[in-house]
């Protein structure tokens, strides 16, 4: 059966409590480095201009913004999270590793990769290749092949029955995004994939 994973529920501890509320105890969580700081958000800056904003949305820059500390300190025992490392300065994911102390399950994930290297081997973290485009997804199958990774999570527009095949025999774990129809969550599962990401806790919730 295949788990759920409440897309960004991590990035406002009201959206966290409301998914933990609801019985939803896996969620993500965006990571980014913001003047040597570890910040919880997806939305994205000008450049070093503190203007913040995402598609269609600008966010007000004076508002308090969640830090990764205050993240885990919120977080219920009971609840894993998935952090996704945006940007590609490593020394994002040094900081972040330096936080993981232990005490809460935790998944990381990247589309940059190398950003994943210094969690491999960790037992208590499980690393995950996220897969946004066909290239992405082409460069993991050629240069995975004969090795096992904890897991994948792929974009669902990517994913049909033979691909799903070609990634199992490299990944312990296949999870896709954005999935926010029961039908689309019962096409992939019966293709094989074990994590489903959804924006739609009501959905979400009826799943768990």
């Amino acid at each position: 059966m295949a788990f759920i994973i409440a897309h960004r529920a991590g990035n406002d501890l009201e959206r966290l409590r409301e998914a933990e509320g609801l019985g939803v105890n896996f969620v993500e969580a965006d990571l980014t480095l913001w003047r040597g700081r570890v910040e919880v958000r997806h939305l994205r800056t000008i450049g070093p201009i503190p203007i913040f904003w995402d598609r269609w949305r600008l966010a007000n820059p004076f508002a308090p913004r969640l830090r990764l500390e205050a993240l885990l300190e919120a977080i219920s025992p009971r609840t894993e999270l998935m952090l996704d490392l945006k940007g590609r300065n490593a020394r994002l994911a040094q900081l972040v590793l330096k936080q993981l102390t232990g005490g809460h399950a935790i998944t990381v994930c990247s589309r940059s990769w190398r950003l994943l290297e210094p969690f491999r081997g960790r037992p208590d973290i499980r690393v995950v290749y996220s897969i946004g485009s066909f290239r992405e997804l082409n460069r993991l199958i050629a240069q995975f092949e004969g090795r096992e990774l904890d897991g994948v999570s792929v974009h669902e527009r990517l994913l049909d029955a033979r691909t799903v095949a070609e990634l199992s025999r490299r990944a312990a774990v296949i999870m896709t995004w954005p999935i926010n129809s029961l039908n689309r969550a019962h096409e992939l599962t019966a293709l094989g994939v074990n994590g489903l990401i959804s924006d739609d806790l009501a959905l979400a919730s009826t799943i768990a």
